[in-house]
């Protein structure tokens, strides 16, 4: 490059632009012109030589402009090419189908290919078989035993209805007490008698009529509606002459009697009823076989039919007796109410028993209070609520209503059920009403609600193993289990002492862990859903508590 260049740029740079009508001196005339013009061209083609970089960017305003000689006057003239314009850079556009066969079918991918199909077909195979150990390793769940619906919770007796209602109001007022049953979560409700009947005459007493003091045909259809909807069954008391003194009439009459027990029975299972309920079977000539018979209508009706037998009487080898031929009934006796030692005669009354389905009640027909002193009331409710059978009730157990004294195993007239009132006929104290106690969360009403619903829905309650726990004379303790469910263990001190939970051994298969959270107690003292230390167990006198604890491996 020539060395002078830069002056010459310089120079460019300091001439002036000059006008189209601008005229130079007249001695230099076309000559001068040509001169100059020559001068500025040979200017550019220096410039343009120069190296981008070196070329100046400070064109004169007028050369901008657009002046005379379009790009002539120093005016440099870069050409910047549009994008358009611009070549396109290369894009891949990916391999041809040819490309790729080629690829894949070479041996390295072919290996590569079969490494990753063995890999997943062995972690398959490996997570099958892990899930085939953990199967087989499991414990395997018991089958649940075949259950009907009395099977499932308590049973209520409404004996004496007017009593119940406090009202003369019959089957039309018992409708309005349903809500007060489904609060009991009682299964059934058994009813009566209360079909027409002529006190000890036998002609005059239709097993298949109502009396028309309580109602009709059609109250009792509506009533056995209602309860369905409410899922309480209703089992009807079909003892014969409840009215007069022998509820079977003569002994040379119970022949009689049975023909119509028969007609009667087919004749209310097709109006909807779930069962009956017949007393004092010990004065029947051969009950054995009329129970057989009564049994064979309800059950070729529908399996899902009752029979339940009362007894008055408290000889154990009788009850036994008929038991042993009857297996398919429940039986309510005044076993129970020949004396205190309650922990022998219910493992007695079991194993004399264990091939039956069984049912807990002090009496056939009368209230818990007129054969249990008041303050085993709420030990009774604990226990009759977790032993393995059928709970059965008179109203007012519930909330501890008493009746007349009695002899044992005879009931008395039942007394008034005291709804609101504290002045009923009836109570031994007035403060002891179904109102009160419902405002109560100590009340006994409120125990038998709780334990009625946990006997509905555990299933250890409901068909669980049975194990009596080997503990001191006064308490009673016990523990029901299922399979891998929730593990519940009764304690119950009948002493008037306070004693302490020790076991001395425990039965093949139970396993008491040192701590168990507390469900519910029968006396005030513990915090429930505590969690109680079992080797530090202490009960007040007549205290019950009902424990849970998890089913470990």
């Amino acid at each position: 490059m020539d060395p002078e260049a830069p002056p010459a740029v310089a120079a460019a740079d300091s001439v002036p632009a000059q006008p189209p009508d601008a005229q130079g001196p007249a001695e230099g005339g076309d000559a001068g012109t040509m001169s100059q013009d020559t001068e500025v061209d040979m200017k550019e083609v220096e410039l343009n030589e120069l190296e981008p970089e070196k070329q100046p960017m400070n064109a004169a305003p007028g050369a901008l402009a657009g002046g005379a000689g379009g790009e002539k006057n120093g005016l440099v003239k870069i050409k910047v090419a549009d994008d358009d314009e611009a070549e396109p850079a290369a894009k891949f556009t990916g391999l041809s189908k040819e490309e790729l066969l080629k690829v894949a079918g070479s041996p390295g991918w072919v290996r590569t290919r079969w490494a990753l199909l063995l890999l997943f077909w062995l972690g398959w195979l490996g997570m099958l078989a892990g899930a085939v150990v953990i199967i087989v390793q499991a414990p395997r769940c018991r089958e649940l035993p075949k259950q009907s619906w009395w099977h499932q919770g308590a049973l209520y007796r409404i004996g004496d209805l007017p009593a119940f209602l406090d009202s003369d109001a019959g089957l039309a007022g018992l409708e309005k007490h349903l809500d007060y049953l489904n609060t009991l979560k009682v299964k059934g409700l058994v009813l009566g008698p209360i079909h027409k009947n002529q006190k000890d005459d036998i002609l005059a007493t239709d097993l298949e009529q109502i009396d028309s003091s309580l109602g009709s045909k059609d109250d009792f259809k509506k009533f056995l509606q209602l309860a369905k909807k409410k899922s309480i069954r209703v089992i009807l008391d079909l003892t014969p002459n409840y009215k007069g003194q022998n509820l079977w009439f003569l002994p040379t009459q119970n022949y009689t009697v049975a023909a119509k027990m028969k007609d009667a029975m087919t004749f209310w299972l097709q109006a909807g009823v779930d069962g009956f309920q017949i007393r004092d079977v010990e004065d029947l000539k051969d009950p054995s076989l009329h129970l057989a018979e009564w049994q064979n209508i309800t059950k070729n009706f529908s399996e899902d039919r009752i029979l339940i037998a009362g007894m008055k009487s408290e000889d154990p080898q009788q009850i036994l007796s008929l038991l042993e031929s009857n297996k398919d009934i429940l039986l309510t006796n005044s076993y129970m109410a020949i004396g205190m030692h309650v922990k022998s005669m219910v493992t007695q009354y079991m194993n004399a028993t264990s091939n039956s389905w069984r049912s807990w009640s002090i009496s056939q027909a009368g209230l818990l209070s007129s054969f249990v002193e008041a303050k085993f009331l709420r030990l009774y409710q604990l226990l009759f609520f977790t032993l393995p059978g059928t709970p059965i009730f008179s109203f007012g157990d519930e909330i501890g209503l008493e009746g007349a004294a009695t002899l044992p195993g005879q009931p008395g007239k039942a007394p008034v059920m005291p709804w609101k009132g504290s002045d009923t006929p009836g109570s031994v104290s007035p403060n002891i009403t179904v109102k009160s106690q419902e405002e109560d969360s100590n009340s006994l009403l409120s125990l038998f609600k709780r334990l009625s619903d946990q006997r509905g829905k555990e299933r250890s309650l409901l068909h669980g193993d049975f194990h009596m726990l080997n503990t001191e004379p006064t308490l009673f303790s016990y523990v029901r289990q299922w399979d891998q469910n929730t593990r519940f263990m009764v304690v119950l001190n009948f002493g008037d002492e306070e004693q302490t939970f020790n076991v001395v051994s425990s039965p093949t298969g139970v396993s008491l862990p040192a701590k168990a959270n507390l469900v519910l107690s029968t006396e005030p003292g513990f915090t429930e859903g505590a969690s109680v230390d079992l080797q530090h167990l202490n009960l007040k006198p007549h205290q019950g508590l009902l424990l849970h604890f998890p089913y470990e491996a």
